[in-house]
């Protein structure tokens, strides 16, 4: 760098005479960002879906939500198209994957070695079934947690899974976009 130039002269003239950096170093890897109406779009639906579920929870007194329905929300509304996003695994993984660990904390009692053989019977059966959904996979803490028992299936598991998965469909099939969801119910 010349030292009688300007700043401005200077990191200009340094800026053209350096070597680009490799083009490696230029992207992370990650996928590109999502246009800003996709983004709104995912916001908007998960505050719909986890706001309708919470508020009949609270409306009801009845325990309708999990902590693994944010997750599922992430999924329905940010990725809709994927595989795990669809009716099929959302009901389906919550249900096998809850199963799954109620009856480990019947069998084994409630405890950490007992959570987590739900989890790998989950995953298990998850696959083997073809529903697997990601957020799903957390149930079997939740269970483990709480000492739950077959009553909680149906209620929050099922109740609130067909809710989430309710207000998926109608959500993105009423987006200006015409999202096609589901791609598959069964």
């Amino acid at each position: 760098m010349d030292p009688s130039a300007s700043l401005p002269q200077a990191l200009s003239t340094q800026t053209r005479t350096q070597a680009p950096p490799s083009s490696r170093s230029l992207s992370s890897g990650a996928p590109p960002r999502p246009p800003m109406a996709h983004v709104l779009a995912s916001v908007v639906g998960g505050l719909c879906a986890v706001g309708f579920v919470g508020a009949l929870t609270e409306a009801l007194s009845q325990p309708l939500i999990l902590g693994s329905f944010g997750a599922t929300s992430v999924l329905a509304f940010g990725f809709p198209e994927s595989p795990f996003s669809q009716p099929r695994n959302i009901v389906g993984g919550h249900m096998l994957s809850t199963l799954c660990a109620v009856a480990c904390g019947a069998v084994l009692g409630f405890n950490w070695w007992s959570m987590a053989v739900a989890v790998a019977l989950a995953i298990a059966v998850m696959h083997v079934t073809r529903t697997v959904h990601p957020p799903a996979g957390s149930n079997p803490a939740i269970v483990m947690l709480s000492h739950a028992s077959w009553p909680f299936l149906l209620k929050p598991t099922l109740l609130g899974a067909l809710l989430i998965t309710a207000v998926a469909v109608v959500f993105n099939r009423a987006l200006p976009s015409r999202r096609a969801y589901p791609k598959y119910w069964i």
